[in-house]
């Protein structure tokens, strides 16, 4: 006998045969059917964010680990206070499904004033998210659902938002028999011409030099070989880890070091695989490339999207380079002298950076000191994630070092919240700056009630550093608009529930971050970054504008 379920059921069953185990949202009547099935069912850990923002937020982590992520919201300004969070899952490449209400059926679309309601829903998610989909008849939802899941996860992968009416929602249904995955796109592969062609340039190149982006990220063996033949290798910041940071042919995320600009200028063969060459990382598309360019993307569409280049790759980085590298068939790159140029080069990166971070290099020392070795960094858009959290922090392995994509702030803190429930074996350090944390400071309270194993760490200046730093930079010293009025975040944290500290030294850190990291449960730490000292930063790498 056929069963019959309504769509909010029929929706819970495909999420937990595509093995989604937590949902992140806010529960709504425009979504009830959908969390009460998730409730009823016990089959998914449902997370219950503070705000809309936060839960995409937090689905947006999980889904760089787990490979999905999952959303719930409300309709109309719940819907509309997730875009700034769908806008980074696209940014990052992550695959989200955001499942959204909408109004019931007879009234889409008629300006009825029907609670919730917003002018053109599906507009702004289309513009916000990888694609967007409304489902209008209830025995189309598990296809409809289904179809959402695999172009999400299909590359170039991100979020996707179904709105679903909430008349739909609550429509009984025959239960379709098949409910799984439906088998995404395959990646493309490069023809063997294109396989021979990399290889004899490597084999001819007496200065190659390789930049890897988010799109290598599960291309750690292959990338290491590359590094062991005598190839060294700069990563976006997304990509750091994928060559371990001590590995000798290691430039870490150093593009923006003189030194290394200068090693990537004079290479005779420069490959770039799966990035996006993002503006911050390029001083807005001005650091000067050789004229020899290979682009290596599954995208098509990234074909020369920055930079002009000499021959474009459409294909999967991880099995191009598998290929190249047998083709090579152990061929040896290794000459002293550039490695010798890589050391001093990477060297003058990391000295110039401590330097300049003086007291705050100490306190990314005593975290790397206090964190596990597998534990997972989440950094947010504020002066310490953009400097020595972004760069000097060391990172052996790929996604220990997250980190907002599109550059806003006021992410760190629910990305660090989907990280830590994505790794519950791991612990978690979320980086964030006074002034980004307040936008989502509710999360704090999602912490505390999921008793997530991480550690927020607050940089308090008073106000927007960074803004500071580029008003001084830029505008001759002026300083206008960053000051902020901010809580004791130390007694803001123990009225949470959540053990907290203050500190005001880097010594007084070094204490409080190993005990923090030895607590089984959340923490909050907080720099009094006025008593530590002042923090160099004069805002992202960019060519002068002003």
């Amino acid at each position: 006998m056929t069963e019959r379920v309504n769509v909010g059921e029929a929706i819970a069953r495909v999420l937990e045969q595509h093995n989604v185990d937590s949902m992140y949202g806010v529960i709504s009547i425009h979504n009830l059917p959908i969390a009460d099935a998730v409730g009823r069912r016990e089959k998914m850990r449902f997370v219950a964010a503070r705000g809309e923002a936060g839960s995409v937020t937090m689905a947006d982590a999980h889904a760089r680990f787990k490979g999905l992520g999952v959303a719930l919201t409300s309709t109309g300004a719940g819907a509309g206070n997730a875009v700034g969070s769908l806008i980074e899952a696209m940014n990052a490449g992550s695959p989200v499904l955001h499942l959204t209400g909408q109004v019931e059926r007879e009234y889409l679309d008629r300006d009825a004033s029907f609670i919730h309601e917003t002018k053109d829903q599906l507009t702004f998610l289309k513009a916000s998210s990888k694609a967007a989909f409304r489902i209008t008849s209830p025995d189309n939802a598990v296809g409809v659902i289904r179809e959402a899941i695999r172009v999400a996860t299909t590359v170039p992968m991100g979020p996707v938002s179904v709105e679903i009416p909430i008349d739909v929602q609550a429509a009984e249904i025959d239960l379709p028999v098949n409910l799984g995955p439906v088998k995404a796109m395959q990646l493309p592969q490069a023809e063997d011409t294109e396989i021979a062609m990399i290889a004899d340039a490597l084999k001819n190149a007496k200065r190659p030099l390789v930049w890897i982006g988010g799109g290598a990220l599960n291309a750690v063996a292959e990338v290491k070989a590359l590094a062991d033949l005598g190839i060294p290798v700069v990563s976006s910041t997304h990509a750091r880890g994928v060559l371990a940071d001590d590995h000798p042919r290691s430039l870490r995320a150093f593009h923006n070091s003189a030194a290394v600009e200068k090693l990537m200028k004079e290479a005779d063969l420069f490959i770039v695989a799966g990035s996006r060459l993002r503006s911050n990382e390029t001083k807005t598309y001005s650091v000067e490339f050789p004229e020899n360019i290979i682009q290596i993307d599954a995208n098509p569409v990234a074909q020369q999207r920055n930079y002009k280049v000499s021959q474009f790759v459409c294909a999967d980085t991880k099995d191009t380079f598998a290929r190249v590298l047998s083709a090579l068939n152990g061929v040896n790159k290794i000459d002293a002298g550039y490695d010798a140029d890589i050391k001093a080069a990477r060297e003058h990166a990391v000295d110039a950076l401590r330097t300049q971070m003086d007291q705050y290099a100490l306190i990314c020392d005593h975290l790397r000191a206090a964190l596990p070795e597998d534990g997972i960094f989440v950094r947010d858009i504020t002066m310490s994630g953009s400097t020595w959290g972004s760069r000097l922090f060391p990172v052996q392995s790929p996604n220990k070092n997250i980190h907002s994509l599109a550059g806003a702030i006021g992410l760190g803190l629910a990305h660090a919240i989907g990280s830590s429930i994505a790794n519950p074996d791991k612990k978690v350090v979320g980086l964030v700056g006074d002034g980004g944390l307040m936008l989502g400071i509710g999360e704090i309270a999602t912490m505390a009630q999921e008793n997530t194993d991480m550690v927020l760490m607050i940089m308090n200046d008073g106000g927007y550093g960074v803004m500071r730093g580029i008003q001084n930079n830029y505008f001759g010293g002026r300083q206008y608009f960053n000051e902020l009025h901010t809580p004791d975040y130390r007694l803001l944290g123990e009225s949470m529930g959540v053990k907290s500290w203050k500190v005001g030294s880097a010594d007084e850190f070094k204490t409080a971050i190993q005990e923090a990291i030895d607590l089984n449960g959340p923490a909050v730490i907080e720099l009094d970054m006025n008593a530590i000292g002042p923090l160099k930063f004069a805002g992202p790498p960019q060519k002068k504008l002003y």
